[in-house]
């Protein structure tokens, strides 16, 4: 598929989208259009999964009977190997393009709506039971929550929420996702695109699920250096999940996903999200909790980790903390009104010992003292983990203006004797209100991390003993001069500027004076 085919998809879905739009905002709207296509995604997948097992039998699944005898022999030959590689199982009678047929009386638009909304509800619960009691329950448990048919927020009554329903399912079933070539993902990068559209329309809210794509290619390429396969990938605030499969994509490989999510919509949209992008429901392992304070996956340790966390978010920060092996050793808790850096303890807990981590986190992190400054000099002078600084520009965050920064970590580095400091906080685009990154200030990120080179009024590697003498102060100023300094003003020629200006000006009330004169009027001045 090309960009422009890509691109009309992408239109044609933000199109859809928009038939609810109005009728409720942004966040709510989301649930149901994402929900849809994720819908519409699972019956394709399976009708072709099921359309290959039965191409022996020379049938073709939409047209098994599910009333007969061999139709139901053949439904639990199908079910039973769905359920092991797929995960899930739909009906024939189940498949999205059949509920969009019996939703419009001729399945074209603008005809009558036959009354679908109590099957359509069943389906969705049928789908999370067909799981039940297998290896991909908790995968599917409570994944369709958040589409509630019966709210009065898609129309006051039945008749007209049906009329609404019927009509995005009749658009979305128009559009050919191209599930048999396993080669694209187109379907997966549109998702995104639509996550990424909800995000930049939904404010400071959206944030909390959503990474712009720009910064989390930093995150990812950082973290993949050097590496073609991983592991395992984990991101303790994973948001939607964009982040973990924007890793998946600088490598050949990643054996294993990991996340954490504490809003349960928002955990619905990242395991929605993988497996949407073909991530098998064996390899990825997504918990719905409060990360710090009810961690899921304490006793593993990952290749790559990646976050961007809530910038000083609030927590407990109870003394009892100081037990957790995640924060023990470092004999300080992160102020309960800020906890970025007990963000950072709890990745560097789970950082293999060939790892690395990158994070994003507010510029207060580099240079506030207290507990942060404790905790800033156990990880540099007792640990020796941070690699590297880099400073992002302003208003780049969808609901925040701040500058930001990305700290890499790594317990095995290959320059322990210094820091590198970035400073990309004047590499952008102004796009109306944003700033977005572009390609070329992300590959100079990228390639002067990759190389640690110094450029100057960018880049600089500072010394342990330089960090020592700046008192733990991470500031970037401190390292990186980004200094301009003013032209000269040269005071003779300034004089004789203004000296010809003079003359200029009287020269011009001689001629106004003449102009007067011959006019008879008096003159102005």
């Amino acid at each position: 598929m090309s960009e422009d085919q890509k691109r009309v998809l992408e239109q044609q879905l933000w199109n859809i989208a928009n038939t609810l739009r109005g009728k409720m905002n942004a966040d709510e709207f989301r649930d149901y259009i994402l929900g849809f296509i994720f819908y519409k995604y699972l019956a394709e997948k399976m009708e072709l999964y099921a359309n290959a097992i039965l191409e022996q039998d020379g049938i073709r699944y939409k047209d098994i009977n599910e009333h007969t005898e061999d139709g139901r022999a053949f439904l639990e030959a199908v079910q039973e190997e769905s359920l092991e590689k797929l995960g899930y199982f739909l009906k024939p009678s189940e498949l999205f393009r059949e509920v969009a047929k019996r939703g419009n009386s001729d399945g074209e638009e603008g005809s009558a709506s036959n009354f679908i909304l109590e099957e359509l509800q069943r389906i969705l619960t049928n789908i999370q039971l067909s799981t039940m009691g297998t290896a991909s329950e908790e995968d599917f448990d409570n994944l369709f929550e958040d589409m509630d048919l019966t709210s009065s927020k898609l129309g006051k009554t039945p008749e007209l929420r049906n009329e609404l329903i019927s009509k995005v399912l009749v658009h979305l079933d128009k559009i050919d996702f191209k599930l048999e070539d396993t080669e694209l993902d187109v379907l997966g990068d549109a998702y995104e695109y639509l996550i990424g559209q909800f995000a930049s329309g939904a404010g400071k809210k959206a944030g909390e699920f959503y990474t712009p794509q720009q910064v989390s290619k930093i995150l990812a390429k950082i973290v993949t250096t050097g590496k073609e396969r991983l592991r395992s990938v984990y991101d303790p605030t994973c948001g939607s999940g964009s982040l973990l499969l924007r890793v998946a994509k600088e490598v050949k490989e990643v054996s294993n996903f990991y996340g954490q999510e504490r809003n349960p919509t928002t955990y619905n949209l990242a395991r929605m999200n993988m497996i949407l992008h073909d991530v098998h429901y064996r390899k990825f392992d997504i918990k719905n909790d409060d990360t710090l304070e009810n961690p899921q996956h304490l006793d593993l340790q990952f290749e790559a980790i990646v976050a961007n966390p809530p910038f000083s978010a609030h927590w407990s920060a109870s003394p009892l903390f100081l037990t957790d092996d995640r924060f023990s050793q470092y004999g300080r808790l992160a102020p309960g009104t800020k906890a970025d850096f007990a963000f950072v303890q709890h990745m560097v807990h789970h950082l293999a010992e060939n790892g690395s981590m990158a994070i994003v986190l507010p510029h207060g992190v580099l240079f506030r003292g207290g507990a942060e400054q404790h905790i800033r000099r156990f990880l540099i002078e007792e640990k020796n983990y941070l690699d590297a600084v880099i400073g992002l520009p302003a208003n780049i965050f969808y609901g925040t203006s701040i500058p930001t920064s990305v700290l890499v970590f790594k317990k095995c580095r290959e320059n322990p004797e210094n820091i590198l400091f970035i400073d990309a906080s004047r590499d952008f685009e102004k796009v109306k209100t944003q700033n977005i990154l572009r390609e070329d200030d992300v590959d100079r990120i990228i390639t002067t991390y990759r190389n640690r080179t110094e450029i100057e009024k960018y880049s600089k590697i500072a010394s342990l003993s330089q960090i020592v003498e700046n008192d733990y102060n991470l500031n970037i100023p401190r390292y990186v001069d980004t200094f301009e300094a003013e032209n000269s003003i040269d005071i003779n020629a300034v004089a004789k500027e203004l000296k010809a200006l003079e003359t200029d000006m009287l020269a011009t009330d001689q001629e106004l004076a003449a102009f007067c004169d011959e006019l008879g009027i008096e003159k102005p001045f």
